[in-house]
């Protein structure tokens, strides 16, 4: 089994589920044991200045205050879960996905952004996505979904409104293009 580790997952036209339609989720996790990853072209109506105030947390040195927070998928909804560029050594418990992008999940990390110490390109996420073992290799062979490499630039440069036709320029495919019915020969 290849790993899709630090890989986009492209939800295909005629993917209806109300948690993934639409979406571009990376992965950061991929194995025997099951695949975990965090939707990230799904903006809440949740600022970081909003969570920080949630949390307690004294954002005054933060100059990400207007920062989106995502929806990051429907499992562990209430857990922050912190894509960044950067070193998973710098935090007290994080997973390096790529060489320069990490998955951090502890409390150190908000509390360095909200003081303004933080990395300087990150999204926060509340959720994420998880599939057990083999169910994503299913969804695949089902047409659910379309995989690509994961590239830095489109998610920490590209609008989130944009982020996932940019992951399928990467194929050379317009996802506006192909129809929603699924075909199987």
């Amino acid at each position: 089994m290849q790993s899709l580790k630090h890989h986009f997952l492209m939800a295909m036209p005629h993917l209806e589920d109300p948690n993934f339609a639409g979406t571009l989720s990376y992965l950061c996790d991929h194995d025997d044991k099951g695949t975990m990853g965090v939707i990230v072209n799904r903006p809440l109506e949740l600022t970081l200045d909003a969570l920080f105030e949630q949390l307690e947390l004294e954002g005054a040195g933060s100059p990400h205050l207007n920062a989106p927070v995502y929806y990051g998928g429907p499992v562990h909804k209430d857990r922050g879960f912190i894509l960044h560029r950067g070193d998973s050594q710098d935090w007290d418990s994080s997973l390096q996905v790529a060489d320069d992008i990490a998955l951090t999940t502890s409390m150190d990390i908000l509390e360095a952004l909200a003081a303004g110490r933080g990395p300087e390109q990150f999204l926060v996420c509340l959720g994420c996505a998880g599939w057990e073992s083999g169910q994503l290799e299913t969804e695949l062979k089902d047409n659910a979904w379309l995989t690509v490499e994961g590239r830095a630039d489109i998610l920490f440069e590209v609008a989130p409104e944009q982020r996932l036709s940019a992951s399928a320029n990467l194929l050379g495919v317009d996802l506006n293009l192909m129809t929603r019915e699924a075909g199987h020969s």
